[in-house]
């Protein structure tokens, strides 16, 4: 069974607390039309801060340093669809960034915004969602998605 890495981003602003987002386009497999945070898949031999690093800035156009990332929780699961087999996603979290953020990738993503992390819209994606609620409690850094159905 195949693992896949996954990193994904809480990009905050530091003057207002606001979180950064996009919503996948409804035409995705994975998620459609849900919102999340910048994210994506490692490549073969790439340090997983620079997947962070890589995801980001394809998506939003946001630059960030690999040492400005900070592991704030770690997602372990099993799911179907873009990830087959086992994920383990690293959720790291910056407010020390630059550029402008934009819709980097209007075929993947319909909108981007920022939102307060304690409002967040709905439908979001579900291991995001628990990843987001469990850093803002200062909760456990890991948590299991579970296992699919038996069918």
């Amino acid at each position: 069974m195949t693992t896949r890495l996954i990193a994904a981003v809480l990009v905050t602003d530091p003057d207002s607390g606001r979180l950064l987002i996009l919503r996948r386009g409804h035409h995705l497999d994975f998620a459609p039309g849900e919102w999340d945070v910048p994210s994506g898949k490692g490549e073969p031999r790439e340090p997983i801060t620079a997947t962070a690093v890589r995801e980001l800035k394809e998506e939003t156009g946001v630059v960030v340093a690999e040492a400005d990332l900070r592991l704030v929780h770690v997602v372990h699961g099993s799911w179907g669809a873009e990830v087959p087999g086992m994920f383990m996603a690293l959720i790291f979290h910056t407010d020390r960034w630059s550029g402008t953020p934009h819709n980097a990738e209007p075929h993947k993503h319909d909108t981007i915004a920022w939102v307060p992390p304690d409002d967040l819209p709905q439908p979001f994606t579900h291991t995001t969602l628990v990843a987001v609620q469990r850093y803002l409690d200062g909760g456990p850094i890991l948590s299991f998605d579970g296992w699919p159905e038996a069918g």
